[in-house]
């Protein structure tokens, strides 16, 4: 049995990951087959007649390369599912091109490609060339906003909407007039007659089609001609339909019988219009839904003032590297992150962590970029540039999510891929069972145009990607950071939240309450070889007394070998013996009896606070306490969360005395003590039980438990491995965070399944209704026109109700 791993940038959604599993299971003689998104890449154990090149060849074919180039385009003009599918059909029909990525919501596309035989402005000018104008990303730079990107397209969607209702409206009168007002039908003939109100429309209708609905038929036919037909080709089908007949009827009458003589030039027109006006309203609704990542790219200033050997000078960002010294003046917004060099004040970082007090900064003190200086003028180094920095990262986070597939995608997915030869199908049925019936070739063909038209898997494939779109665009506004889409069905479906105690549910900042002398050394002896063999250590409870032996002036006395005891405290020599600190375990490897003061400690462990203990060789002789106060939105964090329906849990090494205390204050379900820190994963398991779990933390012994659970949410103000191992980041510090990216998750599955419901259900209704199946119970078949307008609404209701999301978890 062999090993291999492989490195798979196009990796970007839990559904990607499955897929390369698959993959790579599908090939004879492999044995696992695990991919790691976060990683990028995927590790197999094999054996023959599996080689590694076989497995290569097999991500190949899945569309997941094993390596190659990368490249990230922006792309403009794209505004429904048919948009994406174009431009990835262009890019991978290109050789060398192993996968193409397009993510309608950051209208951007990834690529992986052989960098032998291609560069990255192939690719952006092959895009350009398919219709979509194209360009690379800076990766030293956020994306550009997306908003202003579809607030373009949405202003050409309108021009051309507009020209498609000019030229239209003289059609629609020549050809409805007659049906719809008594007399007109006499006044064309007697006036320009029949022939010549043809020829009028015939010229008009010609020009719809070729000027603002030449969209449709330019990525339409060669879709369907390629054998991969979608939501262009259906439009492009029943218009050209209409009009070619038309044009027949008009230019050479006489190849028809003349009860079949008749124009549909109104209805090629008016489909075209009706349904530009949905492809505009959709962009301008999908503008507003991606206006989240437009304002946190504008918070970043475009320029900054850099101190340099000639003097002061005014640079864009992009020139900027970590070193250069920036000047900041009152009221002044950050442009990167850096280190203040010079001055003091205050700087409001609500956009970050949500907190509307101003935080005081010093000489020493990190800034991020975005967030905005006070009344003082500061001096600072950049540290981080592009990419590199908070504000980056963090759009780089709702981008990724904004990208991702959920589960629940994967049903439609699966209709969407045979959806439009489905529709095709069931038009030419639809011909054909009204010629069988006698209906006429008049109403067949009105009525296979129509099931052509009504049609709209447009719908089903918004359904999904722009409540993903708005809902974490709205997360971004609300400091919830979903760093992967599928995080939010998850985190739907939890039914226990656990939560690490001190920094999430506490300050993480305990105090020294009590000091009692179990012996013969005074207070001072006692915190003076406390601070000693604390000053060594890292860990919270130390700080504190630390803090103490500082405010009281004690110095501290000389230790030497300080070892920390993993779960239970620390071991270190002093000048009277062998000195140990820490819980009941540690005295208990100590040989130390605290049995005689086991109900002094009990008490105090009541009360919510920290017993420690101190022992000289095996003789104990201080028993302190220490608390950490309980943050004052913890009470309404989990009174939220038991609203919600969910169960509360807590997973702490502390006793479980002290632990049980914080628990009854808080109102908190289950607890889980005397947890050591390499067995919080296994306390997560244990709660797992129960159903979906998600876990909060906060500090590197809880990256292990947020990886695990099903759900990981770490406090934004923790430490960076807790960030990286969770898919969800709190930005604030506020543990109410929590019951708000529940109910936002909840929001937007609501919010897809509406839509889902939406989509099936108008096309499961309408399609019939279009075929004429009512007929024979008194129904009438649907005009090309009402299907038109009909489908055109369909997206247009998916995008509005999406957007009913940037008021939800308020």
């Amino acid at each position: 049995m062999t090993n291999t791993s492989f490195t798979i940038d196009a990796m970007h959604c839990g559904a990607c990951t499955g897929r390369v599993e698959r993959a790579l299971l599908a090939e004879p003689g492999v044995i696992t087959a695990a991919a790691n998104l976060m990683a990028r890449s995927a590790s197999v154990e094999f054996e023959a007649p599996a080689t590694p090149a076989s497995l290569r060849a097999a991500l190949e074919k899945a569309g997941y390369p094993a390596s190659g180039g990368t490249a990230r385009l922006e792309v403009e003009g794209m505004t429904c599912a048919s948009c994406t599918g174009r431009v990835e059909r262009a890019l991978t029909a290109l050789p060398g091109v192993t996968s193409a990525s397009v993510n309608l919501a950051t209208q951007s596309a990834q690529v992986s490609f052989d960098e032998a035989t291609l560069t990255p402005e192939d690719l952006a000018r092959t895009v350009t060339e398919a219709g979509y104008p194209a360009r690379i990303a800076d990766r030293s730079a956020p994306t550009a906003p997306a908003a202003e990107r579809q607030a373009a397209e949405a202003r050409k969607l309108k021009h051309q909407f507009l020209l498609s209702l000019v030229l239209t409206f003289p059609v629609f009168v020549l050809a409805m007039g007659a049906h719809m007002i008594p007399g007109v039908h006499h006044l064309i003939a007697s006036s320009i007659g029949e022939r010549a109100s043809w020829w009028i429309q015939f010229i008009l209708t010609a020009a719809v089609l070729a000027f603002p609905g030449r969209m449709f038929l330019r990525i339409g036919i060669p879709a369907l001609l390629r054998g991969a037909p979608e939501m262009n080709s259906l439009v492009a089908m029943g218009s050209l339909a209409a009009f070619l007949y038309s044009a027949l009827v008009t230019l050479a009458p006489g190849l028809l019988p003349e009860s079949a003589r008749a124009v549909y030039f109104e209805a090629a027109a008016t489909i075209v219009t009706l349904i530009l006006l949905g492809r505009w309203l959709e962009a301008r609704a999908k503008g507003r839904a991606g206006e989240a990542i437009s304002r946190l790219i504008g918070l970043q200033p475009k320029t900054a003032r850099v101190q340099t050997e000639a003097g002061i000078e005014e640079r864009p960002i992009a020139e900027l590297a970590p070193g250069d010294v920036l000047l900041l003046a009152p009221g002044e917004r950050v442009a990167l992150d850096g280190v203040i060099t010079e001055g003091a004040g205050h700087v409001d970082e609500s956009m970050l962590t949500g907190e509307p007090l101003p935080v005081s900064k010093s000489e020493g003190d990190k800034i991020t970029g975005g967030t905005v200086n006070g009344e003082s003028a500061l001096s600072y180094r950049v540290t981080a540039t592009g990419a590199d920095t908070v504000l980056a990262r963090i759009i780089a986070m709702v981008e990724e999510a904004q990208g991702a597939k959920l589960p629940v995608q994967a049903l439609v997915d699966k209709v969407t891929r045979v959806f439009v030869p489905v529709v095709m199908a069931l038009s030419l049925l639809t011909f054909a069972i009204w010629m069988v019936a006698g209906m006429g070739f008049t109403q067949a063909f009105v009525a296979a145009i129509s099931v052509m038209i009504i049609a709209c898997p447009c719908a089903m494939g918004l359904a999904t990607p722009v409540s993903i779109l708005v809902g974490t665009g709205r997360g971004a506004e609300l400091g919830l950071l979903f760093r992967r889409g599928d995080a939010l069905q998850r985190l739907s479906e939890v039914t226990l939240v656990g939560f690490d105690k001190t920094g999430t549910l506490t300050e993480g900042r305990p105090a020294l309450t009590d000091l009692e002398p179990l012996a013969e050394l005074s207070e001072g002896d006692i915190l003076a070889l406390a601070a000693g063999a604390e000053s060594r250590s890292e860990h919270p409870l130390a700080r504190a007394i630390l803090a103490e032996a500082e405010a009281r002036g004690i110095p501290h006395a000389p230790v030497k070998r300080v070892k920390a005891l993993s779960g239970k405290g620390l071991r270190a020599q002093a000048e009277a013996g062998k000195l140990w600190i820490g819980n009941a375990a540690a005295m208990a490897e100590a040989e130390a009896d605290i049995a005689p003061f086991a109900e002094r400690a009990a008490a105090l462990a009541a009360k919510g606070r920290t017993p420690v203990w101190m022992a000289l060789e095996d003789r104990p002789v201080a028993l302190m306490a220490l608390s950490d106060p309980i943050k004052a939105e913890a009470r309404e964090a989990i009174a939220a969360l038991h609203k919600a329906g969910v169960q509360v849990a807590m997973v702490t090494g502390d006793t479980r005395a002290t632990a049980q205390a914080v628990a009854n204050a808080l109102g908190i379900d289950r607890v889980e003590a005397e947890v050591l820190p390499e067995g919080k994963r296994d306390a997560v398991e244990s709660l797992r039980a129960t159903g979906a779990v998600a876990f909060v933390g906060d500090g590197i012994n809880d990256a292990p438990a947020l990886a695990t659970a099903d759900v990981g949410l770490a406090i934004g103000t923790g430490t960076d491995v807790a960030i990286e191992a969770a898919e969800v980041v709190l930005m604030r510090g506020d543990p109410t965070g929590v019951a708000k990216a529940l109910d936002l998750s909840r929001a937007v599955m609501r919010n897809i399944k509406q839509n889902l419901f939406w989509a099936f259900a108008y096309n499961v209704a309408l399609i019939p209704v279009a075929m004429g199946i009512l007929v024979p119970f008194g129904g009438t078949g649907l005009s090309p026109m009402l299907a038109a307008g009909a489908m055109a609404f369909s997206s247009v209701f998916v995008v509005s109700n999406a957007l009913r999301l940037r008021r939800a978890a308020r």
